[in-house]
């Protein structure tokens, strides 16, 4: 069975837009396009539910049960009860939370691992950390490929490691990491794990559980969603950690690591990101359970990203001219292509536009893993980003742009 791709499509109201529809969008790491369920959520929250929600009238009370549908429907759909998983502002902010409650329970002389693989978001709160006296170790990609090597962090872990923070993938690199291995690593050593699932949840909602992360964080307006930052936190680890919530808070999992009050219609809308996942469900006759039906929806996608990745990369590698960053091959990697250019890589995306390709040039927030490829931040690199509902026809529009371009 492959994507159906018409009925995919129809479910975003941007490919219908004039000055979107006939573009290819390749900036999808930067913010996927919303689909209509989010959009028609969010339209009714604001049009009939917008009051204080969970009071004792009744527009009060559906806000209330549809804020409370996105948790539990999400929570079983990634695989974690309900109350494990919390939204907040941005992934970047429920980080910078995380990072307050580690500094707050972390001992004298205790140590964490970062990487120079990641996004800011994931690695600048903790490096911080080291301000208050905590040891920061690196975990280092190789300088040629950005690969994150295993026995590497092996070298890093002892007992006084307290936590471990590393990306599912790379918004630069693109390579799939082993996540629930590094786990088990991590958890073996006696440490807790943090996983940025910023750039690997668009292309598929994950089993957290099956993963073992003890954190799990990823971004809705990247996932099809509002924009929202999505954490699970195992319950264990999320009560021991001190309250960063107001203090009646303090027995609500899902409210301790959000000071400020969530954002009622978006976290609503959230469910809309489910009714997307169920409807590619039935329209392709997929079955089951919600992890079934995820399962069979992910393989579609994925099946889909990958044939349409290959012949890109292959064009790029070809070429002698650029520098692509990652794997060469498809499979274990996400759409996300990072090339570098002899010159500044946002001049090469400003080309691209008239010729009917959206793209981005710059760090992307990675400048620590440009700086460890030996790629000057300032000067960046192309990125060419796509997702599920990319077409063929685009990524040949996309090749013979760059044709033009390079």
């Amino acid at each position: 069975m492959k994507l159906d791709l018409d009925f995919t499509r129809a479910q975003f109201p941007a490919f219908d837009e004039p000055g979107l529809g006939e573009m290819g969008f390749f900036e999808n790491a930067g913010g996927s396009y919303t689909s209509r369920f989010v959009i028609d959520r969010l339209t009714r929250f604001y049009t009939a539910r917008k009051v204080q929600p969970y009071a004792p009238y009744e527009a009060s009370m559906l806000a209330g049960r549809e804020m409370d549908e996105a948790r539990i429907r999400l929570a079983a759909m990634l695989g974690v009860d309900t109350d494990e998983l919390s939204f907040g502002p941005s992934t970047t902010q429920n980080t910078y939370v995380l990072a307050q409650a580690f500094r707050a329970m972390m001992q004298p002389g205790d140590a964490i691992i970062v990487t120079n693989q990641d996004h800011e978001a994931n690695t600048g709160p903790w490096r911080r950390l080291a301000d208050a006296g905590f040891e920061v170790r690196e975990w280092q990609i190789d300088p040629d490929t950005g690969h994150l090597d295993i026995k590497d962090l092996e070298n890093l872990l002892d007992d006084k490691v307290r936590l471990v923070c590393f990306p599912h993938v790379s918004n630069v690199v693109g390579e799939v990491n082993n996540v629930a291995e590094i786990c088990a690593k991590i958890r073996a050593a006696g440490a807790y794990s943090c996983v940025d699932g910023v750039s690997y949840a668009p292309h598929g909602f994950p089993d957290i559980s099956a993963l073992g992360a003890d954190i799990y964080l990823f971004s809705a307006y990247k996932t099809y969603g509002p924009h929202q930052g999505i954490m699970t936190i195992k319950r264990d680890l999320g009560m021991k950690l001190p309250n960063q919530g107001h203090h009646f808070n303090a027995d609500s999992l899902y409210k301790r690591f959000t000071p400020a009050g969530p954002d009622h219609a978006q976290v609503a809308a959230s469910a809309g990101m489910v009714d997307y996942i169920e409807a590619l469900a039935a329209h392709h006759d997929v079955t089951g359970g919600p992890r079934a039906r995820l399962r069979g929806v992910v393989d579609l996608m994925q099946a889909h990203e990958t044939m349409l990745l290959q012949p890109l990369l292959d064009y790029l590698s070809a070429r002698n001219d650029v520098r692509l960053i990652g794997k060469t091959d498809a499979k274990g990697r996400v759409p996300t292509v990072a090339v570098e250019l002899p010159g500044i890589a946002e001049h090469a995306a400003e080309k691209l536009a008239p010729l009917g390709i959206m793209a981005g040039g710059g760090d992307f927030y990675a400048n620590r893993a440009l700086t460890a490829m030996g790629i000057d931040p300032v000067k960046g690199v192309l990125r060419l980003s796509f997702v599920h509902y990319t077409t063929k026809a685009e990524v040949t529009n996309l090749i013979t742009a760059l044709d033009q371009v390079l």
